[in-house]
């Protein structure tokens, strides 16, 4: 059964969501930073921790539950977080191209369970968790169901995350999580958004057929205004999608690169793809992450409408912008 109480009682936490205190942990890291700039942007100083650094060698939702509740972490977490703080977990190891290891999975799925435990022993209002559209894998729209087909060591660590999440979800104070899924998040400073920028600027930026296709490249800025706005309300769902900031695949190369890319027949790009997932798997999933990335670029990846638009929580779209200072040349690049 659902715990509806906190320290404070409803009526406080009630009164505290209105001007909330608030805590980013991973905040000296990309997603994390960009979420203080937002709440600062708004005249809210943030708390800002690091997340501790955990291990498992759990890989599945029970192990994961065990390994958070046995955690000597939590008797030092809760008391740090005041009962009626908004706290979004923006930490965790962002590597796509990462191994099957402990250290990933600790980062990735036992400290999001260990932290959503912390949250409601302090009475924490609210928990925002910063997952990865990654953990839909191939699928060729995104949603916000609970459904998830993880490709690779990175997007199942990330899987493992939310579902240990949903299975502690009866426990933890009703509303009080939800969970962001982000897409393709580019900004300054980021390595990714270096590499893509290269790549569309050279003779590999191309395309399947017109390029029309939805691009799940998204903004920082974008991101953290969703996630804030989340934060100060009580979503009547606990799966939401990063909205699309409406570039198409040839758009956002167009704006990365400078220039238009080629367009290569999509069912060449289709062979490509086989074999290359093909070549991968049989050295272990290594090239699983590049070759994604080259499915992604030609043929993008569309995503239903979901709660942000329901409501009309919609960010500011500043994609194509952050492309375009990213462009070789552009001065910022």
């Amino acid at each position: 059964m659902a715990h509806h109480g906190t320290p404070s009682g409803r009526d406080t936490v009630a009164r505290e969501i209105q001007r909330p205190h608030w805590w980013v942990f991973g905040s000296n890291g990309f997603v994390g930073g960009g979420i203080v700039a937002e709440l600062r942007g708004r005249g809210v100083e943030p708390a800002r921790a690091r997340a501790l650094r955990l291990t498992t060698a759990a890989r599945d939702t029970a192990g994961v539950v065990a390994d958070a509740e046995a955690s000597a972490s939590l008797a030092d977490l809760a008391p740090r977080i005041p009962a009626g703080a908004v706290v979004v977990n923006a930490a965790g190891l962002a590597a796509p191209d990462s191994a099957d290891d402990d250290a990933l999975y600790g980062a990735n799925a036992l400290w999001p369970s260990v932290l959503a435990l912390a949250c409601a022993e302090a009475g924490a209002a609210r928990l925002v968790h910063l997952s990865s559209a990654a953990v839909q894998g191939y699928r060729p729209v995104l949603d916000e169901s609970w459904d998830v087909s993880p490709f690779s060591p990175y997007s199942r660590s990330k899987a493992l995350g939310e579902a240990a999440l949903r299975a502690l979800q009866p426990r933890l104070p009703e509303g009080m999580l939800s969970i962001v899924r982000a897409t393709s998040v580019q900004g300054a400073g980021r390595r990714t958004t270096t590499s893509f920028a290269r790549v569309a600027s050279s003779p590999l930026a191309s395309v399947a057929g017109t390029g029309d296709a939805p691009s799940p490249v998204s903004s920082l800025p974008a991101l953290s205004q969703f996630v804030v706005d989340v934060g100060l309300r009580r979503p009547d769902q606990t799966v939401l999608l990063q909205p699309w900031e409406g570039l198409s695949v040839r758009g956002a190369l167009a704006a990365a690169g400078g220039r238009e890319p080629a367009r290569v027949p999509a069912w060449l790009c289709r062979a490509a793809v086989r074999t290359g997932f093909a070549v991968s798997k049989v050295a272990g999933e290594s090239l699983h992450g590049p070759v994604r990335r080259a499915e992604v670029m030609w043929f993008g990846q569309a995503q239903e409408s979901g709660w942000a638009e329901a409501n009309g929580v919609l960010p500011t779209p500043r994609a194509e912008q952050v492309l375009r200072q990213a462009a070789p040349g552009s001065g910022e690049g």
